[in-house]
Order: C-alpha cells, then sequence, then structure tokens
C-alpha cells in the first residue's frame, strides 16, 4: 500500500478573538485529514493568513503579513474579514489575481476554506517556508475520532486552561464607525444544543475558563425569537439567561464579552452573585465570574447618537449602581473611541466626567480611525490626529487613577486564580484572578513560598491573598487550600 503523503499547513492568525475561534476551526477540520499543523512553518507546504479588516490600520497589518508569507513561502492562502471587505465601488478589495495568492476567503465558513486549503495541498509539491515574529500555533495534544464540526475543537490556539466560545456570527447593529455587518452578515445564533456540546468537549480536554463571545453578545437568540429547544430532553430558551445558565452545570469559569447595556443583561447579574466564605471572591470555582465587558464607545447622548450606539448614560450609572449593590466584587471592563467627528472638548470633558462617576474597572481607549465603507466617514468635522491622540492618553491617564482605587477593594481578600506562568527575573508567579481576562486586562503577581509552591501548576487554580496592587495589577501571596 502506498504511503500517504501527509502535508503541513502554518497559521497566521491575526485580529480578534473572534477571528482566532475561526482559525481553530479550520485546524480542527485540517488535522481530521491527517495534515500536520507547523508553528514553525519550515516544514509548511502552504501557509494561512486569517486577516482582520475591521480598521485601516489592521488591513495594513494583514496586507504586510500577505506580503511576508508570500516572499517567505511563496504559496498562501487568505481568509478572514479583510477577504470579505469591498471597495467603495462595491466590489473585493482583494483578489487572488491583485495580491498573488492561491485562494481568497471571507470568514463565517471554515468548512469552504479547508476544502480549498485540502485541494491545494493535493495539487501542490512539498515546500520549504519560514515566517518569522508571528503568532504561532500552540497546539494541544490531544486526538479524537470524533469529526471536527463547529463543536468540536481539540486543538487549541490559546493556551489548554482556557478558551473562546463563538456563540453567534454577524451584528444587526449599524454603529456608523463599524463595517462588521458587511464582512460578517446579519446575528446567526448557533443552537444551543450546538453550543453546549462543544463547551462540553472543551472541559473534557481540560479547559479550565470558558470566555463567551460573539460580535453582539447580549443580542444572542434574538433572531429566532428565542425559540425554545430541547437539551438533553430539558427544554431551553434560546436566549443568553438560559444559555448562561445551561453553561453554569459545567462548574467552569464563565466569562461574558462584548455585551450591550441592555436590559436582559440586569437578569445575568445575581448569576454572579458572590456565594460561600464571605473572605473568598469566587470559594467555588465555578459558574459566571463577576465580570462583564460592555464596550460603551462614548458618554456623550450628541456623539453617541452619531455613533448609532444604544443607551443612555445616565441610565446606565443607575444600572451601574444596582449591579454593584447585588455584586460588590463586580468588574466592568470597556472601551472609549476619542476624537470621532464633531467631537468637542465640551464632549470629552463629559466622557470624562462619567468615567469618574462611572468607576469602571478597566478601560481601553482608541482613537477614532477611519474605515472604508463606514458611515462615519461621511461626517464633517473630523477631528485632527495630535488633538486625538491627546485625549486618548487624558483619558487613559484620568481612568488610571481610578483603576488603581477599584482594584484597592481587593485587598486582603482571598481570591482564587489561574496560575499562567513565572516571571522567573521577579521570582512571581503570573496568575489571573475573576477581574482579568486574558491578554487585556491586568495580572496577579503571585509571591509563593516553599511550602506552597510545590502544589502550583501552570494552568491550574491557587487560592491566594491580595496584599497590594497598583494601576492594573494586583499584588498577592499564596494561602493553603
Amino acid at each position: 500500500m502506498k504511503k500517504k503523503n501527509i502535508h503541513s499547513v502554518g497559521f497566521v492568525s491575526l485580529g480578534c478573538p473572534k477571528a482566532l475561534v475561526d482559525t481553530e476551526q479550520i485546524v480542527n477540520l485540517l488535522v481530521s485529514d491527517d495534515i500536520k499543523i507547523t508553528p514553525s512553518f519550515q516544514e509548511a507546504d502552504l501557509v494561512v493568513v486569517n486577516t482582520c479588516g475591521f480598521i485601516d490600520a489592521a488591513v495594513k497589518e494583514s496586507l504586510d503579513s500577505i506580503k511576508e508569507a508570500k516572499k517567505k513561502n511563496g504559496k498562501v492562502i487568505v481568509t478572514g474579514c479583510l477577504g470579505a471587505k469591498k471597495n467603495s465601488n462595491g466590489e473585493p478589495l482583494i483578489t487572488p489575481e491583485d495580491l498573488g495568492v492561491l485562494e481568497v476567503t471571507g470568514p463565517n465558513n471554515p468548512i469552504h476554506t479547508a476544502k480549498l486549503i485540502k485541494e491545494q495541498l493535493n495539487r501542490k509539491d512539498r515546500f520549504d517556508s519560514e515566517i518569522k515574529n508571528k503568532r504561532k500555533l500552540s497546539l494541544k495534544e490531544e486526538t479524537s475520532s470524533e469529526s471536527p464540526t463547529t463543536s468540536s475543537r481539540n486543538y487549541l490556539l490559546t493556551p489548554s486552561h482556557y478558551a473562546y466560545l463563538k456563540i453567534a456570527e454577524g451584528c444587526n447593529q449599524s454603529c456608523t464607525f463599524c463595517i462588521i455587518p458587511s464582512m460578517r452578515g446579519k446575528l446567526v445564533s448557533r443552537k444551543v444544543s450546538e453550543i453546549i456540546q462543544e463547551a462540553k468537549n472543551l472541559v473534557s480536554n481540560g479547559v479550565k475558563e470558558i470566555i463567551i463571545i460573539s460580535q453582539d453578545t447580549g443580542a444572542y437568540g434574538t433572531e429566532t425569537k428565542y425559540q425554545t429547544e430541547f437539551v438533553n430532553g430539558v427544554p431551553v430558551k434560546a436566549n443568553l439567561l438560559g444559555l448562561v445558565k445551561e453553561l453554569q452545570k459545567l462548574k467552569v469559569w464563565l466569562r461574558l464579552h462584548y455585551i450591550y447595556p441592555y436590559k436582559n443583561i440586569d437578569l445575568l447579574i445575581p448569576l454572579m452573585e458572590k456565594k460561600g466564605n464571605t473572605n473568598d471572591v469566587i470559594p467555588s470555582r465555578q459558574g459566571v465570574v463577576p465580570y462583564i465587558d460592555m464596550p460603551f464607545q462614548h458618554a456623550h447622548p450628541d456623539i453617541l447618537k452619531k455613533m448609532k450606539r444604544p443607551g443612555k448614560m445616565e441610565d446606565i450609572l443607575t444600572r451601574l449602581s444596582s449591579w454593584r449593590k447585588i455584586c460588590p466584587d463586580l468588574t466592568i471592563r470597556s472601551t472609549f473611541i476619542v476624537g470621532f467627528p464633531g467631537e468637542t472638548e465640551t464632549h470629552f470633558d463629559y466622557l470624562l466626567q462619567f468615567l469618574t462617576e462611572a468607576k469602571l474597572d478597566r478601560v481601553g481607549c482608541f482613537t477614532y480611525s477611519p474605515v472604508s465603507g463606514a458611515k462615519a466617514n461621511e461626517y464633517p468635522d473630523h477631528i485632527p490626529e495630535e488633538i486625538s491622540l491627546a485625549r486618548q492618553s487624558k483619558l487613559l491617564l484620568h481612568q488610571a487613577k481610578i483603576s488603581e482605587n477599584r482594584l484597592k477593594r481587593w485587598n486582603g481578600k482571598r481570591v482564587e486564580v489561574i496560575i499562567e506562568g513565572i516571571d522567573s527575573e521577579k521570582e512571581v508567579l503570573i496568575g489571573r484572578g475573576p477581574a482579568d481576562s486574558p491578554e487585556i486586562d491586568g495580572v496577579v503577581h503571585v509571591y509563593p513560598d516553599q511550602d506552597n509552591v510545590a502544589h502550583v501548576e501552570i494552568g491550574n487554580f491557587s487560592l491566594v491573598e491580595v496584599i497590594g496592587n497598583n494601576e492594573h495589577d494586583l499584588i498577592a501571596k499564596i494561602v493553603s487550600n
């Protein structure tokens, strides 16, 4: 019998966690057919670049990555949001002919992309390649006889103890600075049963934290009118509350990202309420952590109206106060855009005052960036870059003091953290607690002692006592479990 030729594929994955999940889905479809995923790219038969097309800077990074892949390898397939982006004439922004690549595909269809990859592998001879300074795949070693589907991801691009779980695709919003709906389409919610099965698979492979994502997570199920589905013979309403209640049964950390300030979010807060010993923030290691990623983007009603963003900040302040009464340990992360067309100093000062009153825990800030095809490009009174950058710096300095004060509430408390690594230079462990989403928030610097350090493992939980903090991070020591 002729020996089967084993091909290898290298990946560059750019953009947001939603794109990262798309890459994982493609990877799992490939490995099911005995295709090797290589982290070095030296053995790759071709390279797949999963692109981002959200803002012009992301487009440039994607195009640069494609150029580098072509230079170092020569055989490239392009996928992701940039592949679906249109120019001003409504034509594809990029084509295989223009870029000199094998194929160009958009997001949302990993099966199609995987098929194109396999066709190219069957058509081409093996060749050597190398791509430097790009995200390399960190694959789990587990194998499975189960055919990979959207509910089966045995190979992850994240560390093995956490994973992103995408519950819907697309978006029905019409934010004037954004073109995501034109690239990823309208909202399409996944079936509850499919999501639950994928989550179970992740947990069975050792995942201890599931980060729930979509373009508009709070809108899950709206396009199906929250149609009830039976899961293991039990009726489950296909809304975010019903889904989260089911996921809680898996007894792992659940973290919510990309939540709009819909009224239905109020129903989720009691699920985050602390239970057990009052000295422990999350003593059970189970359920929804007290954390919400809610991108407000601005606070002034004039700017929000121009952005077509939902929510009145007066109402938001009232709701934040009520949420914190229910769940005092709640961490709220948000992002804001400064320098939006027409933003005056009055608008900006209003935003700073909102931050003072809201006392958000984590804040990211971006300067407005024109996006080809976005409605906001047509607005007058675009803000000079130097003013936008100055406002960004001022906002981040303003928020840093607020974040530092918010972190002080953890001092003296016992908190369960996931140990993620070791800072050998400082001789401390690096962990994440309930307030820390990976890669975007702070960390917990954990000082072990000789009695406890032997019991600490990367990717596992440890109980720590918080002894201090700075603007972004907590400082803690390990205590006996």
